[in-house]
């Protein structure tokens, strides 16, 4: 029965995310817990005089056989003597207190979790006394907390038993209303990313364009307006591209927009790749990666992620995140090699390979985004190529541009949240040409991502426009820092701290 037919995500959105996740209090008084967890910069060393004689004696003897000086994220555990109130006490490095900022000590809340998690600590105490003396004292402590339920978050709704605990944390902040309220802001982030990560890592079966369409509609509670294109519609709007990448699934292609109007200015469009799963069409894919061509829809996924991020901050912004969805699937009904597919701008695109279907999809979603919207600003995202993981590994984005300053302004939001870009050339246009039609959705030779994002700046017209490829970074083999393994949810921190900033 089709009503009884629920994706994982689609119940996670019926379930109080705070069910599952790292729980947190903040005060300016020690709780009594399983575990202490102190820290120490290389600046200073950390006050131990609160500690019983004893447990600080065993502490200090441990530091110093371990030559611990505060290096950044280094970590030491004792057992805490018998009559101790705590069972353990970690101490752990900040490095200098120069370097502390939002990224730095979301990758340390990261990696604090997954220590605790794996000795089975169930309570936490964390004094933030080395670092109370600075100006921004309650930023750090509530990015560590954020990079703490960042690395909490995991997909495991299909094993039989949860493999983790939840870990509680007690703050003892200097400031502790400041903290709460700055972590309060990176909690709607967070949903955000949540969102983006569920919808990425959950299987294709399960997550088709009718499926995450639905689970765009679960936005319309936070006051976003969804709407959904089905075949027919997206046929009389002669959006012929992503119609025809769709044609050979069973419920066919989708387009879903989700806009938060949080102010009356005009609004910056996120247009997201969502393909639902990518078998590569009749260009069929071989080998181990058709199986994580689940993840094919991570750039969709992740603008609508942001949106939520968005509403639900009550944002002074007006975004509206465009999704072109399909499934690219091998059938009598399929587009086919050597096709010519008129887009929604008018441009015919003679398709050589089927597998390069995402700037398809792309074409026409950018081209709704500007036809109904005009925005201001047009940033793509998607999972796009091959060639960028060859050129920049996982571990960068690559961001496609003529606009310096948006260049610039993505780099630097990039950087402040972890999630970095790297820019790479447009260029090589002449390799689209061809015989039969307007283009070719391959190049004939140059770089595979620079001739995908040229192929895009044909339907970007005279809007500022970013090209963001996120190939290799939307679905993580295992986990490091605040990025657990699975989806990543990529791009909902960098475009929501762009977005955010540029507010400010």
């Amino acid at each position: 029965m089709s009503g009884l037919r629920l994706s994982a995500v689609a119940i996670s959105l019926l379930v109080s995310q705070s069910a599952f996740s790292a729980q947190f209090d903040f005060s300016d008084k020690l709780s009594q817990t399983d575990a202490l967890v102190l820290f120490q910069s290389e600046n200073e060393k950390a006050s131990l005089s609160f500690l019983d004689k004893d447990t600080r004696a065993q502490l200090e003897k441990a530091l110093a056989t371990e030559a611990f000086t505060g290096t950044f994220g280094k970590m030491v555990d004792v057992l805490a003597p018998v009559d101790s109130k705590y069972s353990r006490i970690v101490m752990v490095g900040l490095g200098n207190n120069e370097d502390l900022n939002a990224s730095t000590m979301t990758k340390l809340g990261g990696n604090l979790h997954a220590y605790l998690e794996s000795k089975k600590v169930n309570t936490a105490a964390l004094s933030l006394d080395a670092i109370e003396h600075l100006a921004n004292h309650a930023e750090l402590s509530a990015q560590l907390a954020h990079g703490i339920n960042l690395r909490d978050h995991t997909f495991d709704v299909y094993k039989k038993t949860e493999n983790t605990p939840i870990v509680s944390y007690h703050f003892d902040v200097k400031n502790a209303n400041e903290t709460k309220s700055q972590y309060a802001k990176l909690e709607h982030i967070q949903k955000g990313v949540f969102l983006a990560r569920d919808l990425t890592s959950e299987i294709a079966t399960r997550m088709t364009p009718v499926d995450f369409a639905k689970a765009a509609k679960e936005l319309e509670s936070l006051g976003v307006t969804v709407t959904i294109l089905e075949p027919e519609q997206l046929i009389e709007l002669g959006m012929g591209a992503l119609e025809a990448v769709g044609r050979g699934s069973k419920e066919g292609a989708r387009l879903v927009v989700a806009h938060y109007k949080g102010n009356d200015s005009t609004p910056i469009a996120l247009v997201g790749k969502g393909i639902t799963f990518d078998s590569g069409g009749y260009n069929i894919k071989t080998g181990e990666s058709i199986s994580r061509m689940k993840s094919d829809m991570a750039g969709a996924a992740a603008a609508l992620g942001t949106v939520k991020a968005m509403a639900l901050s009550k944002a002074d912004v007006n975004v509206v995140a465009v999704m072109g969805m399909a499934a690219n699937m091998v059938s009598q009904t399929s587009f086919a090699p050597g096709d010519v597919l008129r887009t929604a701008e008018g441009l015919t695109v003679e398709v050589l390979n089927t597998d390069a279907e995402g700037r398809l999809v792309l074409s026409d979603a950018m081209w709704y985004a500007r036809k109904h919207f005009q925005p201001e600003i047009m940033v793509d995202i998607a999972t796009l190529t091959g060639s960028k993981v060859r050129a920049l590994g996982d571990r960068y984005a690559g961001i496609f541009s003529q606009d310096d300053t948006l260049v610039n302004e993505l780099t630097l939001a990039g950087k402040r949240v972890n999630e970095n870009v790297w820019r790479l050339p447009l260029g090589y246009k002449d390799m689209l040409k061809s015989d039969i039609a307007d283009l070719k959705n391959i190049g004939s030779g140059g770089p595979g991502a620079t001739t995908a994002a040229s192929f895009l700046e044909h339907f970007a017209g005279d809007t500022r426009w970013v090209h963001l490829d996120i190939a290799g970074n939307a679905l993580s083999s295992s986990a490091k820092d605040e990025v657990p393994a699975g989806g990543t949810g990529f791009g909902v921190r960098l475009l929501s701290d762009w977005l955010l900033q540029s507010k400010n």
